[in-house]
């Protein structure tokens, strides 16, 4: 005897792809990036106010400025998840991907400026916001300097341009609407753009501190800040412009060559993780009896035990 077929079941609706979101900077993650790109912008810039007699060694304001920046970077992270911003999920990416970034950096052994972790900040900044590229950029150096053995006054310096450099990827506009080739060109005009901003911020570090090199590229202490300026860009002009080109051209080679793929993945990530979907937890009702299979009805309506975020819906499966 042939039992009557079963009805097909309804097709569940797809939901629309979730857009990528970034994780938010909140109103004290705000306040304590403000304070730490002051505190940096002072402590590159004061001397070229200095008078003649002043001590211009970075070597002695480096480990207050390393001092002062730890705790800083420990507020931003501290106050953007206070702020709902970032939870054990972005903490995470945030381990990763800043491990990803000191590893790179050796592989250019410092060679004609080449740094293939400048790529991966532009990215990674790009889909996860400023707050956290400016975090993310700042941590990778730190630890790509324990990694290679680069510790040094420059360190601290190095940590501050580097977050500048990834806080500005993530401020760039359409992250919704651009996208495709326009995106990809987009990021490696300011990877190429950026590499020299960071490199000539990096000279200005080191150029206090190199004199008697020649009247008109050398530092003249507690003469005018133009005259002063005017030196220091003939002195980026003679000595870095061909180490900034070639981190600036392998940074644009890359962005173009990869960047379609690990934006992908960084975005499905992104979404994956839901770092701005409400979190709610209902009570978990008793296990489903014995008898046939679930029919349209109760696949429709799910029970509300499990997790439920705005993302993902229900998550079944947990312990009862």
């Amino acid at each position: 005897m042939n039992r009557p077929a079963r009805p097909a079941r309804p097709a569940r609706p797809t939901r629309p792809a979730r857009p990528a979101r970034p994780v938010r900077i909140g109103p004290r993650a705000a306040v304590a990036l403000v304070l730490v790109t002051l505190i940096g912008i002072a402590a590159f810039g004061w001397p070229l106010l200095a008078d003649r007699g002043s001590g211009l060694a970075h070597a002695q304001d480096a480990p207050w400025l390393f001092a002062a920046l730890l705790p800083l970077l420990v507020a931003v992270v501290v106050a953007t998840i206070a702020d709902n911003g970032m939870d054990a999920k972005a903490v995470a990416m945030l381990g990763v991907l800043a491990a990803v970034g000191a590893a790179l950096r050796p592989l250019g052994a410092g060679t004609a400026g080449l740094e293939p972790m400048f790529f991966l900040m532009v990215l990674s900044a790009r889909v996860l916001g400023p707050g956290f590229g400016f975090v993310l950029g700042s941590v990778t150096m730190f630890a790509s300097a324990l990694l290679t053995g680069g510790v040094g006054p420059w360190m601290p310096f190095q940590m501050l341009a580097m977050g500048w450099f990834a806080l500005g990827a993530g401020l760039l506009p359409g992250p919704e609407r651009i996208r495709g080739r326009a995106e990809l060109l987009m990021l490696a005009a300011y990877g190429f753009v950026g590499s020299f901003a960071y490199g000539t911020v990096m000279n200005l570090q080191g150029w206090v501190l190199l004199q008697g090199m020649g009247q008109g590229i050398s530092f003249h202490p507690g003469e005018p800040v133009a005259a002063n300026l005017a030196r220091f860009a003939a002195y980026c002009l003679a000595t870095s412009v061909g180490w900034d080109l070639g981190r600036a051209v392998l940074t644009v080679v890359l962005t173009l060559a990869l960047g379609a793929t690990l934006l992908k993945a960084l975005r499905r990530a992104t979404r994956k993780a839901a770092f701005d979907a409400p979190v709610s937890f209902g009570s978990v009702g008793p296990g489903p009896g014995p008898g046939p299979g679930p029919g349209p009805e109760s696949s429709a309506n799910p029970p509300s035990g499990g997790v439920r975020t705005a993302a993902e819906g229900d998550i079944r499966g947990l312990p009862r």
